[in-house]
Parts: structure tokens; C-alpha cells; sequence
């Protein structure tokens, strides 16, 4: 049952748009002066082409110089970095939907069905898998001591590394009505931190499973189960002391991480999250804007419009840019210091739905359609006006 509110979310929120006000359409691209070259590096297939598109945490992880990538069909693949070359691959049978994790020794993968999977990272080989009650739509996060796993029944389950029993588990109440997903925890220092479906944001002690605090950071406000949507569905950023986080429906916060004290709020909607760089947080809003915010006022810097609505992946940092997917599966390249796009590359047909991930002058996207792909960054010596190019059929992938 639970599942099905998460699509029911999604079908109100069309309906009431439509009932209100015209259904808003994706921004149309228009012709852009790059100042980057973006060049594909290589291409693997996950051989999942033919799945349907569930919109699941199936994201992709780097370690050791080593891309990870799962399909829902149950195949885990590492990829070489640097040439695509893949170096072992995995058929779990498992209707994977949450993950990837990756350290330079474990990866760790979730499934609908609620079983875990940890995988030694060099080799591929299945160390242990364990049945959680729930399924599993974010990836871990991973600790020396500890593995951080968030299911949709609202609960927060810590395990351990070598040989996954559970050591505590946390749960909140989810409402009954929710978006589909769930916030990826994060773990510093000795305490682990997430976001739940009601609002909050707990701090967590990574020994014991107590609740050291809880800041709500979007309060649930309106009249009907609709309008009191207000899940936090992204991970957290820390830096130092201090702790970011957003709501869908609500604001974005800075937090003290030992009291989870409010020092600056700012009205805002997202269920993609934000992206701490230095002092600036780039936020990827409900509805497509971009927004660049100073770290530590909350005051604005720059805003990008230029995206509405194109339903983007959230966003990585590479160099002096950020770079983000979107749903015609376009990577777009945003200057940090303006807000301007330089540079944008067609990966193919297939919807980019999660968040792409940087190693050097690399980056590396998978689509909904089973695609995972390297596109190499670099400077062009002078600006080149880029008009807009449908995305092509992507070049045999490796398989």
C-alpha cells in the first residue's frame, strides 16, 4: 500500500495543477555561447533499456578509480573510470531500487523488496545480504562502524559493515500521503543524520541509535493531505558545525549540528536537495529554478530560470562549474560565480534521473534507459555559440 501513495502523490499534484491553472510546460533550450567542450568519453550498457521507468534511487558511485551501477533487473557493474572498461559484473535476480554505495572495499545496493545487498568492491563478490522490512529507494551511507540505510516505512536501520546485522534502527511516522522517495542519511563524526517524510531532520547517535535532536524543516501547513506535503527527500550537507538541509513545500535551513539550533531559514520547495560548495549552497527548487545561496547568511546570489520545470537531477561540482541532467537527457553546465550556462551535452535518449558524479575533468550520468556515461570537460579557447541539437541515439555502448 505504501507504494501506491507515492504515485497517488503524483497523480494529485497533476490533477490539482490542471484544476487550478494551466499544466506549467518545460522550459524550451535555446541557443547557449559555450565556453566548455563536452566530449563523450565512453558509454557502458546496463542492459535495462527495456525496464520501465520507476523513478528509483538507482544512482551511480565512485571508488577506487571505479564506477558503480545497478539496474532494477538485478545486474551490479563495475566500470574502470578512466576507459569504461567493465571489471566485473553481478546477477542478483533482485528488483534493485536503492543504491549505489561505494567505499574502496564495499558497495552496498538496496531492492524493492527490502533485502540489502553489501559487495566486496574489488571483486564483486556477495559478502552478505539481509531483509529490511521496507523498500529501499536511497543509497547507504557508509561509516567505519556502521552502515546507514533509510526504508520507506520511515525507518533508519544501522548496520554492520561485516556481516550486516542490525545494530539499532530509528523510525518516525510517515502521513499518509508522501512523494515517492526517500532522503539518502549522512554520517559525521559519531552521529548520523536524515531526513523523514513528516518534515524532520534527527541527528542520531552513531553508538547508540538515540535521538540526539530533531528540527523541523518543513513544517506541514494547508488544509488537505495535498498541500501538507512536506517530506525531506535529499540528503543533508554539513560543513564543520554547521548542517543544510531542504523540504519539499517548505524552507531551507542552516542548522547547528550539536543542538540542531535554526541560525538562518529560506523559503524554498525541493525534493532534489542541494549542493554545498565552499560557502555557497546551489539549490535545485521545485519547479527548476536555480538558486545560489551564501552558506552562512542564507542570502541570495544569483538566480537561473532558464531551466523550469525540465525536472533536473540536482547537481555536482566540477571545477568552476556545476552540472546538472534533465528529463530529455541533457547535461547542462552552470557557471558557479553567475549562474550561466556555458556548456551542454545530448547523453541520448533516456531520461537522467539521478545525480551525475565528477572524478577530475570526468562526468559520469546513467539514464532511466540502462546507459551509464563518461563526458569529458575541458575549456574552450574562445566562446562558441551552441544552438540547440536533439539528443542522438547514444554510440554502441559496451556491453
Amino acid at each position: 500500500m505504501r507504494k501506491h501513495w507515492f504515485w497517488l502523490a503524483a497523480l494529485l499534484l497533476t490533477a490539482a495543477c490542471s484544476d487550478d491553472k494551466k499544466v506549467e510546460q518545460p522550459a524550451k533550450l535555446t541557443p547557449i555561447n559555450a565556453t566548455l567542450r563536452v566530449d563523450r568519453a565512453w558509454s557502458v550498457s546496463l542492459g535495462d533499456g527495456s525496464a520501465v521507468p520507476l523513478r528509483l534511487g538507482l544512482g551511480i558511485s565512485l571508488g577506487a578509480n571505479r564506477v558503480f551501477a545497478a539496474s532494477h533487473k538485478g545486474d551490479v557493474v563495475a566500470i574502470d573510470v578512466n576507459s569504461g572498461r567493465i571489471l566485473w559484473r553481478v546477477h542478483t535476480k533482485a528488483p534493485l531500487s536503492g543504491g549505489t554505495a561505494a567505499s574502496a572495499e564495499l558497495l552496498f545496493v538496496g531492492a524493492t523488496d527490502g533485502e540489502f545487498f553489501a559487495f566486496d568492491a574489488v571483486t564483486g563478490r556477495n559478502l552478505w545480504k539481509v531483509r529490511l522490512g521496507g523498500e529501499v529507494l536511497a543509497p547507504a551511507a557508509i561509516g567505519e562502524r556502521l552502515v546507514a540505510v533509510r526504508t520507506v516505512d520511515g525507518k533508519l536501520h544501522a548496520l554492520n559493515p561485516a556481516d550486516g546485522h542490525e545494530l539499532w534502527v530509528q523510525e518516525q511516522p510517515v502521513p499518509r500521503l508522501s512523494l515517492r522517495g526517500t532522503a539518502r542519511p549522512l554520517i559525521s563524526g559519531d552521529v548520523v543524520l536524515c531526513g523523514f517524510d513528516n518534515g524532520k531532520v534527527l541527528a542520531i547517535g552513531a553508538n547508540d541509535g538515540a535521538v540526539q535532536w530533531e528540527a523541523t524543516v518543513t513544517p506541514p501547513h494547508g488544509r488537505t493531505e495535498l498541500e501538507r506535503l512536506s517530506d525531506v527527500d535529499s540528503a543533508v550537507a554539513v560543513s564543520g558545525q554547521d548542517v543544510f538541509a531542504v523540504g519539499f513545500q517548505g524552507r531551507v535551513d542552516m542548522l547547528a549540528l550539536d543542538t540542531g539550533q535554526v541560525w538562518w531559514s529560506h523559503e524554498s520547495s525541493s525534493y532534489r536537495g542541494l549542493t554545498l560548495d565552499g560557502d555557497t549552497l546551489y539549490l535545485d527548487s521545485s519547479d527548476g529554478e536555480v538558486v545560489a545561496l551564501r552558506a552562512r547568511t542564507g542570502a541570495e546570489i544569483w538566480r537561473q530560470k532558464a531551466l523550469l520545470y525540465r525536472s533536473l537531477t540536482g547537481f555536482a561540482v566540477v571545477d568552476e562549474w556545476i552540472v546538472t541532467g534533465d528529463y530529455q537527457g541533457y547535461l547542462h553546465f552552470l557557471d558557479k560565480a553567475t549562474g550561466a550556462i556555458v556548456g551542454r551535452a545530448a547523453t541520448g535518449k533516456g531520461r537522467l534521473s539521478n545525480l551525475p558524479i565528477v572524478s577530475g575533468n570526468l562526468v559520469v550520468v546513467d539514464s532511466d534507459s540502462g546507459q551509464v556515461s563518461a563526458w569529458k570537460v575541458s575549456r574552450l579557447a574562445k566562446p562558441k555559440r551552441m544552438a540547440l541539437a536533439t539528443p542522438a541515439p547514444a554510440p554502441e555502448p559496451r556491453s
